[in-house]
């Protein structure tokens, strides 16, 4: 269950979290055209600040704009809602918080055509931790190559963090998770490897540092974050191909994303990755990223947003 907050910034102002409704003929509840973002809010020694707020606004914008949702709120009053939000909420947050903006088609017409159906937005934050457990965090965890293939580029606009798009995740999340694994891994149609079901996936090889091209996906700002760390660590990097048995030999593998962080896989399709556990080049861009985001970097303070 979520860890209420006490609001929800929706169209504009502040309600009570158990007052943020919405109608049952809503329009995206039926055919699925919105869009979302993940960010989060970490405590530093500053207070509260938002990861990448901006980066995160503009992705939000722009899979707006792809889907031919036009936004009734500005980047500016996008941003400011988020801060307004936090500082509403601030009594109720004792840990790191996940914050879940969505642009929605509302109430008031029905069927496909969607253009002349109302536009809102919400905004929510609550406490949320580890998305992939604490224990995965730091031991990693087991993961399956999914039978759903992610979503094509001919047929779907990956390029937008569409809720529609997410369908695929959910069921190559609920196969892995139902045959005991942790997380999917899925390939593209042309059988290499995409990404997971809410992640992005990098492997480790003779020292090199390893992730396939987002071309037909969503670019992922950790990911992004992840590939600077490691440019700063003198880590190489090589944007490519991965099949899966080339996973199945690699010396580590790690997923990242706003919920997963940097999460490390012990394990593919029963076969142990490396030691089986988290590997030493995981360890060291985890532990920069986590230097990052709670204010310890210096370099990297443009990213955060204060809320105090």
């Amino acid at each position: 269950m979520l860890d209420e907050a006490k609001y929800i910034w929706q169209d504009g102002k502040l309600v009570d979290w158990k007052d943020a409704k919405t109608h049952v003929l809503t329009h995206s509840l039926h055919y699925g055209n919105a869009t979302f973002e993940g960010t989060r809010a970490y405590k530093t020694d500053k207070g509260l600040a938002i990861f990448r707020l901006e980066d995160h606004t503009r992705r939000l914008l722009n899979s707006a704009k792809i889907l031919a949702i036009e936004c009734p709120y500005s980047f500016e009053e996008i941003n400011k809602a988020h801060i307004d939000l936090l500082k509403a909420n601030m009594e109720c947050y004792t840990e790191n918080v996940y914050i879940r903006p969505l642009i929605f088609l509302g109430y008031g017409v029905m069927g496909l055509y969607h253009a002349n159906a109302p536009v809102n937005m919400i905004i929510a934050a609550w406490n949320w931790g580890a998305y992939l457990g604490e224990d995965g965090i730091k031991n990693g965890i087991r993961v399956k190559t999914s039978s759903f293939v992610r979503n094509s580029v001919k047929s779907m606009m990956g390029k937008a963090k569409a809720s529609a798009n997410y369908l695929n995740s959910q069921m190559a999340k609920y196969e892995a998770t139902q045959c005991g694994f942790d997380e999917a891994l899925l390939l593209d149609d042309n059988g290499f490897i995409a990404e997971g079901s809410g992640e992005c996936f990098f492997i480790v090889k003779d020292g090199e540092l390893v992730t396939p091209p987002h071309a037909n996906s969503l670019e992922s700002i950790t990911q992004d974050t992840v590939l600077k760390i490691a440019n700063d660590l003198g880590i190489k990097v090589i944007e490519r191909k991965i099949t899966r048995d080339e996973v199945y030999t690699a010396d580590e593998a790690f997923f990242t994303g706003t919920a997963a962080e940097v999460t490390p896989v012990r394990e593919l399709d029963f076969r142990i990755i490396g030691a089986g556990k988290r590997g030493e080049m995981t360890r060291k861009l985890q532990d920069a990223f986590f230097e990052v985001v709670s204010g310890k970097n210096p370099k990297y303070n443009k990213f955060l947003t204060y809320v105090n």
